[in-house]
């Protein structure tokens, strides 16, 4: 059975952004390997890293990254996909000290970068994945910016799927921010036609990002319906072989 690995910055891009794809490609026979970066636990968080769990509801007690990886699990178990996390840490936690800053220019201090692409080499040797999933940055967030250029530094060989980072895409007023466009737009874009139900059915496991990011479950619900039933990526590398099945029809016959 051939694997995809699915590289997400945070404990939920890949899904929000691929999911109806990771789920489609578990139904087609796929091992899906969802690796997400920045998961690991601060004990004690302050200043704007603490803000960001109190804004959610959270006592400060409350191990926010444990929370979210349990949400993870139960999300990529919705898709047929399985978890694996890596302990680096989010912006917050590297001197990033506003909303503004986490979709600014990365800091010249924040090399993490490197050793994330050491840990990529790693997994990608572990797994041997026929294919990758993997962010385009969208947005701007420091942590996907990393996350695209620790990829370039791991040299992986197999093809990947560049995401359209969700719900980012659909917010080009607020989140303009395009910093790999030019490369982006010159590789070749695949539409996937995917299943809605269990992309929704995963989102949804992400109880504390719903309320912060759609106002709740049913925000969630309407958002998913207007982004449709296709996933769109730029494809780098030949991506016919390793799937051949890629042009085929989704279950209610969206191309």
């Amino acid at each position: 059975m051939p694997t995809v690995l699915a590289i997400s910055p945070h404990l939920d891009d890949a899904v929000f952004s691929a999911g109806g794809t990771l789920a489609r490609l578990a139904a087609e026979g796929w091992e899906v390997v969802v690796l997400t970066v920045f998961t690991g636990s601060v004990a004690d968080p302050t200043g704007f890293a603490l803000a960001c769990q109190l804004d959610k509801g959270l006592s400060p007690e409350v191990d926010y990254m444990a929370l979210r990886r349990a949400e993870d699990a139960r999300a990529c178990a919705a898709l047929g996909a399985r978890a694996e996390w890596l302990p680096f840490r989010e912006a917050p936690h590297r001197g990033y000290r506003s909303a503004p800053e986490l979709f600014a220019n990365v800091r010249e201090d924040d090399r993490i970068d490197a050793p994330v692409a050491e840990a990529l080499r790693k997994a990608v040797a572990r797994w041997q994945p026929a294919m990758i999933l993997a962010p385009q940055a969208v947005g701007g967030h420091v942590d996907h910016v990393q996350v695209v250029r620790a990829i370039d530094q791991s040299h992986p060989s197999a093809p990947v799927l560049w995401w359209t980072d969700w719900p980012y895409a659909a917010r080009p007023h607020s989140h303009p921010a395009r910093p790999f466009a030019v490369r982006m737009e010159a590789l070749p874009e695949q539409a996937v036609a995917i299943d809605p139900a269990p992309r929704l059915a995963a989102c949804a496991a992400y109880a504390t990002q719903l309320g912060f990011q759609f106002g709740g479950a049913a925000g969630l619900e309407r958002a998913l319906a207007e982004a449709g039933t296709v996933e769109r990526f730029r494809v780098e590398r030949d991506l016919a072989k390793a799937w051949p099945g890629v042009g085929g029809a989704s279950p209610d016959g969206a191309r």
